[in-house]
């Protein structure tokens, strides 16, 4: 490890130590040791642009890092402890996150989504469902229980994204997963889009869908995805954080039971909500990935010599190093400062969720662009470090709705 990196740890380090309790500053030097040696080795070996399979092998490299993570208690930390979670403080939260973006943003996203329908379930209060799902959820330890949110669809991408507008309330060209009403359960028809987070792993998904006969109503319902008529294809080769399992859902005439239908304040409301917790948490794991940037050029410059000294003494160089400083510490600020209100708060806040989300995934693209740029040609090489960060943070641009149209729907919060 380079004088650069120790230097950059140790400043983010004694950031953190700052009336830092003990029980996160013991989880950050955990996460960050399970981030360098378990998750960073796995996801460059599964970096490819080949298509994964829909439902990936259980001796896979991907599922055995999940169940790794699984075993550290990381699907439950952002659970409540009264259901199970790690009864973590949000600041713990937070730092957990960007430890874990640190080592992947595909793997730290695909953890945080396991766990956003135990999340609805758990706002839906209902003893039965909990006892049903959540229970077995957070007692696993092998990554046999694996969540996934399926809101977009073929059809319908960022506009599902887009609280309080009326591309989201009435969709104009229709809907791709309609649930017809039965007796005692509801039957579905339909799919989701190739881009579900853990599609094609997931043991059981939480699936916005359109009721029938009414053809208005739309609902949250969770799935098991063992059921009878689903089936799955896997997501095209993609451009970055291709460890991250991604799949398209059809679901054919699949018979729910209707109680696992959620009941809720509203659909609207409910996608706010989880936005609002996925944004923040997405926030916290991308900072994660500017600062792996910003620490990989930062050591690079110390090592590459040029023009008779190292890079690093070279004058733009070191404009180029502190403005990255100066990025990681602006995203890391405001992601902790919306996903600390955000998990605190009674009333949180959509508006300020999609803000950190834009902000940060903006500017860790900033600085992994220069950080390419320290590392000039080399930057460009596959297998290179900050080449695959490149690629994984440019999508998160677009990634839980492209950033153009969550602006519009930050709009709409701010004056709703």
């Amino acid at each position: 490890m380079g004088v650069g990196v120790q230097m950059a740890k140790m400043k983010n380090y004694q950031e953190l130590a700052i009336g830092l309790p003990r029980q996160c500053a013991s989880l950050r030097d955990e996460a960050h040791r399970f981030a360098e040696e378990v998750i960073r080795p796995a996801a460059r070996n599964l970096d490819r642009p080949d298509i994964q399979p829909p439902v990936v092998n259980p001796d896979s490299s991907l599922l055995q890092i999940i169940k790794a993570a699984y075993g550290l208690g990381y699907h439950r930390a952002v659970l409540p402890a009264h259901f199970g979670g790690l009864g973590l403080p949000s600041l713990g939260i937070h730092i957990l996150l960007e430890e874990l973006g640190w080592g992947s943003a595909g793997i730290a996203l695909s953890l945080l989504s396991s766990s956003l329908p135990v999340l609805a379930l758990i706002a839906d209060g209902r003893s039965k469902m909990i006892e049903r799902f959540v229970k077995p959820f957070v007692e696993n330890r092998d990554a046999s229980w694996i969540g996934c949110w399926a809101l977009s669809e073929p059809r319908h991408g960022s506009d599902h994204f887009l609280v309080g507008s009326d591309e989201f309330r009435y969709p104009t060209n229709g809907v791709d997963l309609i649930a017809r009403a039965d007796s005692r359960k509801y039957v579905l028809e339909g799919q989701k889009a190739a881009w579900i987070t853990n599609g094609g792993i997931a043991t059981h998904a939480l699936c916005s869908v359109t009721i029938e006969p009414s053809k208005a109503a739309q609902a949250f319902m969770v799935v098991p995805l063992d059921l009878p008529g689903v089936s799955r294809s896997p997501a095209p080769g993609k451009l970055g954080q291709r460890e991250m399992n991604q799949a398209q859902i059809v679901f054919n005439k699949v018979e729910v039971p209707r109680e696992y239908l959620l009941k809720g304040e509203g659909f609207e409301q409910e996608v706010a909500r989880l936005l609002t917790l996925a944004h923040s948490g997405m926030a916290a794991i991308i900072t994660g990935a500017a600062r792996a940037a910003y620490e990989a050029a930062l050591d690079h410059s110390t090592r590459r010599r040029q023009g008779g000294k190292r890079i690093c003494d070279h004058q733009l160089v070191r404009q180029a190093l502190f403005e990255m400083f100066t990025g990681v510490e602006a995203c890391r600020a405001f992601s902790r400062a919306a996903l600390v209100y955000n998990w605190e708060t009674v009333k949180p806040s959509l508006e300020t969720a999609i803000a950190a989300k834009i902000f940060c995934t903006r500017t860790a693209l900033q600085v992994v662009d220069r950080a390419m740029q320290v590392f000039g040609a080399d930057g460009t090489v596959v297998g290179n470090p900050v080449e695959k960060l490149f690629r994984d943070i440019r999508v998160s641009i677009v990634e839980q709705g492209s950033n153009e149209v969550l602006m519009l729907a930050g709009a709409n919060a701010i004056l709703s």
